[in-house]
Parts: structure tokens; C-alpha cells; sequence
């Protein structure tokens, strides 16, 4: 059977699933830990207890890390069996649609804390309940990302793809960054005297929402008809070394982990900095990522057209760059001489065409480099080349947000927020280092 171009309708099929996880992925790392430990000017009760193992890791780190921990190990087992899948309905869809409810529940069930108040039942529960999300959400996510390349045939499909694909997350963040917006609107419209019973209900409904867009592109999408790729017999532990045997591969993952440790870093503390440092009220927060978000689209078309003229590895470079100087200011937010608002949109403004570029550009590359080696090889391994990206995505989300938890036993109050201000170092640093490293990265350019 002849292999179909993947039309318009069924690209924008394909980003919804992104919307959906982007949304549920996002509620977590900006919500989890101002949920469980916010500010004392929140509204909202603390929840765990600031205890420390070692005198270094506070209780929500140690959560946090076992939960993406077990997730890391398990992304590249669920690359394998989707990488040699020979399900009738194609490789990826069947796991992707058995994923979704699951994920859903677990996602709200992050939210319900065991009792009102700080206890190790709280921790205990959030545990359980974080892992198995992660891992729900896993079994989606990386037979999604697998079809990038499989959907497509030449570079420029593959970035205009990925844009679509980019452009579903980017809405995925805003839905998630408002989520105290809206959680505001509710309480004053349904009167609930509790902050948190209103956040809570928010983001579950915010998660049924997230649910219903991942399952567009699985209704909609017939894998058979749009892509001919064949299932790959290497087992789970030499798919995994002929993967990471790829020198370029390994230059464009450290990269990325730096990355994305940093992004986590200013994901975790948007509210903070906002509410703390800017002394701003946290529906501030919302909208300033809806504007960054927004102000990021504009520059797609320019992203598109740069790289099929000078390269995506330019845009990239640069874009670590200018986001290494943006979290360097985050240092001295409150401190210039400009209105609290002037300096939040600043940041916003400044951080649009970094957020766009790495949104869209990181996923074609690794989409050329997993297709090169299909061709090489002889093995479509498609899989195993995201499952290896999200494992270390995830590590690095996971060591971002936990650096960010343990700076805020250095300060996370009005008066008191050496803590949060670390962490914009600590982001310029990654950055810097993810300018480095991606130096090193050889693109083949590839026209057409």
C-alpha cells in the first residue's frame, strides 16, 4: 500500500496530542511545588514538612527524584516494545490510546493530599501517585514523539511538523500558567473560603480537558495509512548502546539535559519570582507566560525560514545565549529602576524567540538524526532515540526542580529570597554550559 503525505487536518491532529500532555506536564512543574510548599503570602497551607535528609535534600526533592528515577528507567522499555511492536493498528497509536486515562487520573490524584496540613502521609501519598503518573504519561508521550519522523520525509516537513508540534505545547503552557487565574475565578464565583479546594479543582478539571485533546490524533490518525515504518528487532539493551554510540546523538542529549534543568528551574519558580520578588499578585504569573507564549508564535515563520537558510544549529547556539543572560537578570529582579511589571514583561519579551526556537528546532534535529541512522543501519529504532532524549529530559527536569526546592531552604519569602535568586544563576550556568556543549555538534544540512 502506498504511503499517504500526512495532510494538513492530521498535522493539527497530531499537535492536540501535544496540547494535552503539554498542559498535564506543565500543571506539574509550575504548580507541584508552590502547591505543596508556598509562599507564607499565598493563601494556601503548607503541606510538607521542610525536613532535610543529609542536611541538603529536602523531603519534595527526594519525592521528586525517585519518581522520575523509576520514569527514566522506564521510558526506554516502553521504546522497545513500541520500536518492535507489530500491532495491526501500527507501532505507536494502540500504546499512546491505552495511556490517556490513566495518565488523567494520576495527574489529578497528584493534587490530593492525604490530610490538610504538613505530614508524611502527604509525602507518601504524593510519591505514589507522582510515579505512577510519570509513568503513565511516558507510555504516551514517547510513541508520540516517534512519529515525527516516521510522519514525515524531508528535513522541511520535519520542522514544519515539529512547529505544529511546538505550537501545542507552547498552548499547553499558557492553559497550565493560568492555572491560578482561573483558580481565582472560581473561588470568588463559587465562594469557596479555600485557596486550596479551588486550585484543586482547577487542575482536575484542567486534566479531563488535557485528556480529551491527547486522544484527537488517536481517533483521527491512521498510522498504517501515513507511515511505513517496520518494526525493529534489536533487543532492549543493544538498541539502547548502538543508540547512545551515535556521537552527534551524544552532544545534542547533554545539551538538551542542561536545557531543560534550567527550564525547570524557571518553571518551578514562576510564581515565586513573581509573587516574591516582583511582589506582584500571582495571577501575574499567568499572564506573563501567555504573552511570552503569544510573542514566541510571531517568531515561527523567521525560525522556519533561518533554518532552511543558515542552519538549525545558529538558532540554537544563540538561543541558549540570550536565555543564559535572561536568567542572570532574574538575580536582580525587584531591583531595577523600573516598575515590577515593566521588568516581568521585559523578561517575557526577551525569553519568546529562545522559548520558540528550542521548542521547535531540538525535535527536527533529533528526527534527522534518528532517520540517518534508520538509514545507515537498517534498524528503525525511532523510539529508543526519544525514549533516550526523555530519560534525560526528565533527569534534567527532575535535578532542576529539586535545585530549585533546595535553594528555597535559603530563602523563598518577601524579605527572605537569596534562594530564589540563586536559582537564576544556577539557570545562566546551564545555559552557558548547553551553549558549549551544542558547539560541539556537527549538522548535516539537509535541503528539501
Amino acid at each position: 500500500m502506498a504511503i499517504k503525505k500526512l495532510p494538513l487536518g492530521k498535522q493539527l491532529a497530531y499537535a492536540s496530542g501535544m496540547i494535552g500532555w503539554s498542559i498535564m506536564t506543565n500543571i506539574v512543574l509550575v504548580m507541584l511545588t508552590y502547591f505543596y510548599l508556598p509562599p507564607n503570602n499565598s493563601g494556601l497551607t503548607p503541606l510538607l514538612p521542610q525536613l532535610l535528609l543529609f542536611g541538603l535534600i529536602n523531603v519534595l526533592s527526594l519525592i521528586q527524584v525517585s519518581g522520575r528515577f523509576v520514569d527514566a528507567l522506564f521510558d526506554p522499555f516502553i521504546a522497545s516494545l513500541s520500536d518492535k511492536s507489530e500491532n495491526k493498528a501500527g507501532r505507536r497509536i494502540p500504546f499512546m490510546k491505552w495511556a490517556i486515562l490513566p495518565s488523567v487520573v494520576f495527574c489529578c490524584l497528584i493534587f490530593c493530599p492525604v490530610t490538610k496540613g504538613e505530614s508524611v502521609y502527604n509525602a507518601m501519598g504524593l510519591t505514589i501517585a507522582l510515579l505512577l503518573f510519570f509513568m503513565s504519561l511516558t507510555s504516551y508521550i514517547i510513541p508520540y514523539n516517534a512519529l515525527l519522523p516516521e510522519l514525515t520525509s524531508t528535513s522541511v516537513e520535519k520542522v514544519k511538523l515539529s512547529s505544529y508540534q511546538q505550537v501545542g505545547f507552547v498552548l499547553g503552557m499558557i492553559i497550565a500558567g493560568l492555572v491560578n487565574n482561573y483558580a481565582s475565578f472560581v473561588q470568588n464565583t463559587f465562594h469557596f473560603a479555600d485557596a486550596d479546594l479551588a486550585v484543586q479543582y482547577t487542575i482536575w478539571g484542567l486534566c479531563c480537558f488535557a485528556g480529551l485533546m491527547m486522544l484527537i490524533p488517536v481517533l483521527t490518525i491512521n498510522e498504517r495509512q501515513y507511515s511505513d515504518s517496520k518494526p525493529s528487532h534489536l533487543p532492549l539493551l543493544p538498541a539502547i548502546k548502538k543508540t547512545f554510540s551515535n556521537r552527534n546523538f551524544k552532544y545534542y542529549l547533554i545539551s538538551d539535559f542542561s536545557y531543560y534543568m534550567a527550564l525547570s528551574i524557571i518553571s518551578s519558580g514562576l510564581m515565586y519570582f513573581v509573587t516574591v520578588l516582583l511582589k506582584l499578585h500571582e495571577t501575574q504569573g499567568g499572564i506573563m507566560m501567555g504573552v511570552m507564549v503569544l510573542t514566541s508564535l510571531l517568531f515561527y515563520p523567521l525560525i522556519i525560514y533561518l533554518s532552511k537558510t543558515i542552519g538549525k544549529k545558529p538558532i540554537v547556539m544563540f538561543s541558549f545565549g540570550l536565555l543564559s543572560l535572561i536568567f542572570a537578570t532574574i538575580f536582580f529582579l525587584g531591583k531595577f529602576p523600573v516598575s515590577a511589571k515593566v521588568q516581568l514583561y521585559a523578561l517575557a519579551l526577551a525569553a519568546s524567540f529562545p522559548l520558540a526556537s528550542l521548542g521547535i528546532l531540538p525535535n527536527a534535529i533529533l528526527a534527522e538524526i534518528a532517520e540517518r541512522e534508520a538509514k545507515l543501519t537498517g534498524e528503525n529504532r525511532e523510539g529508543m532515540f526519544f525514549a533516550v532524549k526523555y530519560l534525560f529530559v526528565k533527569l534534567g527536569q527532575t535535578l532542576g526542580i529539586a535545585l530549585f526546592t533546595f535553594l528555597t531552604i535559603y530563602g523563598k519569602d518577601p524579605g527572605n529570597d537569596y534562594g530564589l535568586r540563586m536559582n537564576g544563576i544556577c539557570g545562566f550556568v546551564l545555559c552557558f554550559l548547553a551553549l558549549l556543549i551544542f558547539g560541539r555538534f556537527k549538522e548535516r544540512r539537509v535541503r528539501g
